[in-house]
């Protein structure tokens, strides 16, 4: 039997219905949701993913704020930059895209963006209010694995999870998020002793590791659920972690690459913007 292949742009779709109908009620109660995303320098990869973003809000009816900053702006400047976002009112979303010039302290920016309008969920505030089942948005991008899970009728109850990866980005918070929903959860990475063998164990297997293809068929037990979170730039084109063709017939569903996790990250953040702006309203 074919897996079922989870398709993140039927789920980003039906995500961003969703989050339409939210900026629709906002509007009628006289408020237009607000993103700012805040680039500093010219990386092609973030400048590229950043007007993605401006498309989307405008697709959506959510406000952008495009805020460009060169590649030399001061750590005291950008944090001066991100605290008069913090004040505006018209802002109820911020993300600083990454990554950033060397010289400025990822951790020191992160932290500067207020709790409440940290919507791409990296806050340590957040991240502990993840850790402790509290409200609170959560990583874009394994709250949209969540969100894919739900929406094919995977229910991560019982199962064993094992996470492949471990960054504070995808696997910390992913595992958490599985072990909310009452999954056993491992962790694993580079460290990992027999990690084909522990990850044979899983009945939901997220590969987040970044490396092409790495996860083959010896990784993955008959009738897994696979989640390929990778995105690499290879000769032949998007690649994912997993080799989804000798993967693909051992699965009972799999992502693919491009088309899975990669267009959720994106509806998520729409989606926390707009449970942002119902916040402030409170």
């Amino acid at each position: 039997m074919d897996p079922v292949l989870i398709d993140g742009r039927v789920v980003s779709a039906a995500v961003e219905a969703r989050t339409r109908e939210g900026v629709e009620r906002l509007a009628e109660a006289g408020v237009t949701p607000g993103l700012a995303v805040v680039l500093v320098g010219d990386d092609p990869a973030s400048q590229s993913y950043v007007n993605m973003k401006e498309k989307d809000c405008a697709r959506l009816g959510i406000r952008s704020f495009d805020r460009r900053l060169p590649a030399d702006t001061s750590q005291e400047e950008l944090d001066a930059f991100i605290a008069a976002l913090n004040a505006d009112r018209d802002v109820h979303g911020i993300l600083v895209q990454q990554p950033m010039p060397s010289h400025l302290d990822v951790e020191r920016v992160v932290a500067a963006v207020s709790p409440i309008k940290d919507v791409d969920g990296f806050h340590p505030e957040n991240l502990g209010r993840l850790m402790r089942g509290l409200p609170g948005h959560r990583a874009c991008t394994p709250w949209g694995v969540m969100a894919m899970l739900d929406h094919y009728g995977i229910d991560p109850r019982g199962m064993r999870a094992v996470i492949v990866g471990r960054s504070l980005l995808v696997g910390k918070p992913m595992g958490l998020m599985l072990l909310e929903r009452d999954a056993t959860v491992t962790w694993c990475h580079s460290k990992t002793t027999d990690l084909a063998g522990v990850c044979r164990t899983a009945d939901l297997l997220v590969a987040a590791i970044g490396r092409p293809r790495m996860i083959g068929p010896d990784y993955v037990k008959e009738g897994a659920v696979v989640i390929d979170v990778g995105i690499n730039r290879t000769d032949e084109g998007l690649v994912g972690d997993v080799d989804f063709a000798a993967v693909a017939p051992r699965c009972s569903a799999i992502t693919p690459v491009p088309g899975g996790v990669g267009p959720m990250t994106r509806a998520m953040l729409l989606a926390n913007t707009v449970e942002a702006a119902k916040g402030a309203m409170a």
